[in-house]
């Protein structure tokens, strides 16, 4: 597919706008494995090919194992994910699912056992930025395949 906008050089303030939230996202104190897990996971339910390609080779470079985010899709019949990391992947599901869904009293004590209240905005906010950015690359159509992670 051929990109439609470069949405970074057509409109760089926007650009700008969204990598302040993600900047605000990384270091909030979230950890770095569980919000790559998050992206990847909303990634995967809005079908977004970039956003993949680039959260894979980040989780990778960080050392996640290939296991884990082979199984993502699957995380609820699996082992491999913690407490924590299911009450996450829970809460971004659901977020990312808003349409025609209510999120629940019950999924909200679920979170609410794992995450302070802070961390419950902050996991809220790096699920809307993580939305946020699969909603600029699909329809814009941002090329996967070309993105390297920095070099640690």
């Amino acid at each position: 597919m051929t990109e439609r906008i470069d949405y970074k050089k057509t409109s760089p303030g926007a650009f700008q706008a969204m990598l302040g939230v993600e900047k605000y996202v990384r270091g909030c104190g979230l950890e770095p494995s569980l919000i790559e897990l998050v992206k990847m996971r909303v990634s995967q339910i809005n079908g977004c090919a970039y956003c993949l390609d680039m959260h894979s080779k980040d989780a990778r470079a960080a050392g996640e194992t290939e296991q884990r985010l082979y199984l993502l899709p699957a995380w609820r019949e699996t082992t491999f994910y913690t407490e924590r990391e299911r009450a996450a992947l829970a809460w971004a599901e659901a977020l990312t699912q808003l349409a025609g869904h209510e999120v629940s009293d019950e999924l909200y004590e679920e979170v609410r056992r794992q995450f302070d209240e802070k961390a419950i905005v902050d996991l809220t906010l790096a699920v809307i930025a993580i939305n946020g950015w699969n909603r600029l690359a699909v329809p814009f159509r941002s090329e996967a395949g070309i993105y390297q992670p920095a070099a640690r």
